[in-house]
C-alpha cells in the first residue's frame, strides 16, 4: 500500500504519462513511421526513464489500432483517458492498464468494421473481419535461418527466449527482442513468414538471368540466392541510398553482388536506360502498395488511410508490371507480389497486365498470415 507521499509521486507521475500521451496524439500525423516519431519525442524528453517510454509505447500504439473502431468522439480530450483504457484492453495489454489504475470503462462500443474507412473488396482467401480484428495483434518477429542453426537455437536458449519453427527455415520469435547483438549475423535474415513463403514460387535454376524490379532493400533477392547461388541477378530501384544498402547487405552475407541500377521501372525511358536490351528468364516484380498486409505491424497506417492513396499505388503497379514484362524471354514468368490484401491491388492488377500484354496468369494465392501472426501477402505468377 503506498503512503500519502508515495500515492502523491504517483498521481503526479501519472499526470505527466497523461499529458504527454495528449500531446502525442495531437502532434503526430502519420507522415512518419510511429517507431521513428517515438524514438525522436523520447529523445526530446530524457527524463522519461524506460518504464515510462514502454507505457507510452503501448498507449500510443494501441490508440493507433483501436481509436477509429471507438463509438465515440475520440477527439474529446475529457474522454482520452476513458478510449486508451479501451484501447488498452482491445490489444490485451492488462499489465500497462494495471500499472495506470485504469478501470475497465462499460459501456464504450467497439466495431472493427469502423477501422476502414471505406468499402474496398479485399482479395480471396482473406476476410474483411477476421482481418480487421487482426489489426489489435502485433505480429510476431521473424528470421530466415541461413547456417548455424544449432548455434542459433543455443543462444535463443541461454537467453530464454522462445521460439517455434513454422518451416525447416522460418523461426518465429516474439516482437521486440533484440537479436542484433546475440545471433551470428550473417547466419539469419529478419524477413517475415510470408514473405519467405512467396520464395516457394522461384524455383531458379543454375545460370538462369534474374531481375528484381523493385529490389528495396533487397530481401527477395536475397532469398533467391540463397535458393539459388548460380542465378545472375539484377536490380533496380528509385533510391541509390536503397541500392547501397542492399549490396552492404550482400557483402554481409558473402554474396556476389548483383547488376544495380538505379531506375524507375515506372518510367520506359529509364528502364530502358538501365536495361538497354537485356532480357530476363524471370522477373520479381514486387510493387509498391498500399501496404495493407502489413498494417498490423505499422497500425498508424491503418489510421491515417485515406482510400484515395489507393489510386496512385494502382496505377504505379500497373505501370510497373507492364513496363517490365517488355524485359521477359519468350518463355520467361513474371512473379507479381504485393503486401496488400486490397483486391484492386491484386486481381485486378492481373486482370489490367493480361490485357496489356501477352502474359497469363499461372498461379495466384492470397497468402493469409493471420493465424501465424505474420503480415500477408499477394503472389501471382505470370507467364
Amino acid at each position: 500500500m503506498l503512503s500519502s507521499c508515495g500515492n502523491a509521486y504517483y498521481l503526479s507521475s501519472m499526470l505527466y504519462l497523461w499529458q504527454h500521451i495528449g500531446d502525442i496524439i495531437r502532434d503526430y500525423n502519420g507522415k512518419e513511421p510511429l517507431t521513428h516519431y517515438l524514438r525522436e519525442y523520447f529523445r526530446k524528453f530524457p527524463k522519461l526513464g524506460s518504464r515510462d517510454r514502454r507505457m507510452l509505447s503501448d498507449m500510443t500504439y494501441c490508440w493507433y489500432r483501436a481509436a477509429h473502431g471507438l463509438a465515440m468522439n475520440i477527439a474529446d480530450t475529457a474522454l482520452l483517458k476513458d478510449a486508451v483504457a479501451v484501447c488498452l484492453k482491445l490489444c490485451g495489454k492488462t499489465e500497462t492498464l494495471q500499472k495506470l489504475r485504469l478501470e475497465e470503462k462499460e459501456g464504450i462500443v467497439f466495431d472493427a468494421e469502423r477501422l476502414l474507412p471505406a468499402d474496398l473488396p479485399l482479395s480471396q482467401g482473406i476476410e474483411k473481419r477476421e482481418w480487421l480484428r487482426a489489426m489489435l495483434v502485433q505480429p510476431d518477429l521473424f528470421i530466415r535461418v541461413r547456417k548455424n542453426k544449432n548455434k542459433i537455437l543455443e543462444l535463443l536458449d541461454e537467453q530464454d527466449i522462445p521460439y517455434h519453427w513454422l518451416t525447416p527455415t522460418c523461426l518465429a520469435l516474439p516482437n521486440g527482442v533484440r537479436i542484433d547483438d546475440l545471433l551470428p549475423e550473417d547466419s539469419y535474415v529478419v524477413q517475415d513468414a510470408s514473405s519467405q513463403y512467396t520464395g516457394s514460387f522461384f524455383n531458379p535454376l543454375p545460370g538462369e538471368r534474374w531481375y528484381d524490379c523493385c529490389s528495396g532493400a533487397g530481401g527477395k533477392s536475397l532469398l533467391l540466392r540463397d535458393l539459388q547461388p548460380g542465378v545472375e541477378q539484377t536490380v533496380t530501384d528509385v533510391r541509390e541510398s536503397i541500392l547501397r544498402n542492399l549490396e552492404d547487405r550482400f557483402r554481409r552475407y558473402g554474396m556476389r553482388l548483383p547488376v544495380a541500377h538505379v531506375a524507375n521501372a515506372a518510367d520506359k525511358a529509364s528502364l530502358q536506360k538501365a536495361l538497354g536490351s537485356t532480357k530476363f528468364d524471370h522477373i520479381i516484380c514486387d510493387v509498391p502498395c498500399s501496404g495493407s498486409g502489413t498494417w498490423a505491424r505499422t497500425p498508424e497506417q491503418l489510421h491515417f488511410f485515406e482510400p484515395g492513396d489507393l489510386h496512385r499505388y494502382t496505377r504505379l503497379q500497373r505501370e510497373i508490371a507492364v513496363n517490365v514484362a517488355n524485359y521477359l524471354k519468350q518463355d520467361g514468368s513474371l512473379f507479381y507480389i504485393t503486401c496488400s490484401v486490397f483486391r484492386a491491388e491484386n486481381e485486378d492488377a492481373l486482370a489490367h497486365i493480361e490485357a496489356h500484354s501477352d502474359l497469363r496468369v499461372q498461379q495466384k494465392l492470397l497468402v493469409n498470415g493471420i493465424t501465424q501472426k505474420a503480415d500477408s501477402m499477394f503472389v501471382a505468377v505470370l507467364a
